[in-house]
């Protein structure tokens, strides 16, 4: 316990410390919780505010009440400065018509997130697989003068090129602050043994390859400015699924490929985030139309002794099943905008984000629990009902 009597032989009563100690401690706290507030007030609900302001006094009245004076104070303030060090780190900077280039803006989460930060007053740059389609034409009649639309299939180097020759005669002033990944394809989902190599070489293609020369490509401009790269992966990408063999290989090397971007472009002071969305309805599986032609295309495709031993009917089930997951997934990207915003605008950005519902929970399971575990949950969530024909 605190000897009073050490405060007794001060200038002051121990009654003025006493005083001082919680008029300090106030300040500190105060500081803190404000701080927290302003900095998270664009990009957190006021739910994560809240717990984070009742958690700090929670802490702060079991110091007060469990400890000395002395020691209450000194572990509540270290609690407060930790407080104000996160919080500072987490300040959003200003919007200022930073420039950033999407790709994959023809429809989905592309399409969306180029409105949304058009509306937010971004200069937008946006890649687009075919310039005159329906998508990019409403991007040009829907969106202000700051965002322009460009032909950029990610998989053609010379559209690449001459995309980032545009930009950079666009941002010789302002520079490109933040270039979004987002482009991707989906394949054919169904059983990897059924897949053929064309299957796995398109998604290797968009899903990394593409990445990696955009990033390659566009280096020079964000190295200017010190900006950072989104790289949009997906849960897949970061736990097995079945029936997503070639999708989910791809997405996983784009996971690992910006990692070792973070840490390489570190000394740039260039910052890498990688986004881990769990399922959004999006037409990245297409039509029923293109699923009806990637069905008959595999199993024209597939040899006598596979389809005997898979079935007709097994490989129709199983890709109708994922559609239906597909379908029923949520269409409120809200949750994945919020987190793309702040790997823009934060001053120190998250590594890793995993917006949606479950995404941050598989991953977890995956990493601390048995093997088992996470193969008995998956097998009970995402698995079909329907056997291939040689074990029925």
């Amino acid at each position: 316990m605190y000897d009073f009597q050490d405060l007794r032989m001060t200038p002051f009563s121990w009654e003025v410390r006493l005083l001082l100690l919680m008029g300090v401690t106030l300040v500190l706290g105060g500081t803190a919780l404000h701080k927290f507030k302003k900095s998270q007030n664009r990009t957190v609900s006021s739910p994560v505010v809240f717990c984070h302001s009742a958690l700090l006094c929670l802490w702060g009245a079991y110091c007060f009440s469990s400890l000395s004076i002395f020691w209450g104070w000194i572990l509540f303030s270290l609690a407060c400065c930790i407080s104000l060090a996160y919080s500072t780190s987490q300040e959003m900077l200003p919007v200022d018509g930073r420039a950033v280039l999407i790709t994959g803006g023809d429809s989905g989460i592309g399409h969306a997130l180029s409105k949304y930060l058009d509306e937010l007053g971004f200069t937008v740059f946006v890649g687009v697989l075919n310039e005159n389609g329906p998508g990019a034409e409403a991007l040009k009649k829907g969106c202000s003068k700051r965002t322009s639309v460009f032909q950029m299939d990610i998989t053609d180097t010379t559209q690449i090129k001459e995309v980032q020759t545009q930009i950079a005669e666009k941002v010789q002033h302002t520079g490109l602050w933040a270039v979004i990944n987002n482009a991707g394809v989906l394949g054919t989902p169904g059983d990897g043994e059924l897949l053929h190599m064309k299957i796995y070489r398109q998604c290797m293609d968009v899903n990394f390859f593409g990445a990696v020369e955009v990033t390659k490509a566009f280096l020079p401009l964000i190295r200017k400015s010190r900006g950072r790269f989104v790289n949009m992966s997906s849960m897949a990408g970061a736990i097995p699924m079945e029936l997503l063999a070639a999708y989910s290989s791809s997405k996983a090397a784009l996971t690992m490929f910006s990692g070792v971007m973070r840490l390489e472009l570190k000394k740039w002071g260039i910052k890498v985030a990688l986004i881990h969305p769990a399922g959004f309805k999006t037409n990245i599986g297409g039509t029923s139309e293109t699923w009806a032609k990637q069905e008959k295309d595999i199993l024209e495709n597939m040899s006598p002794d596979v389809l005997e031993v898979y079935g007709r009917d097994y490989f129709q089930s199983t890709t109708r099943s994922f559609r239906q997951i597909l379908n029923e997934s949520p269409t409120d990207f809200s949750p994945l905008f919020t987190d793309i915003l702040h790997s823009i605008l934060c001053k120190n950005p998250s590594a890793l984000y995993t917006a949606g519902i479950f995404s941050y929970l598989w991953i977890c399971i995956i990493s601390y629990f048995p093997v088992s575990v996470f193969d008995y949950l998956a097998g009970k969530i995402f698995r079909s009902n329907t056997m291939p024909k040689a074990l029925t």
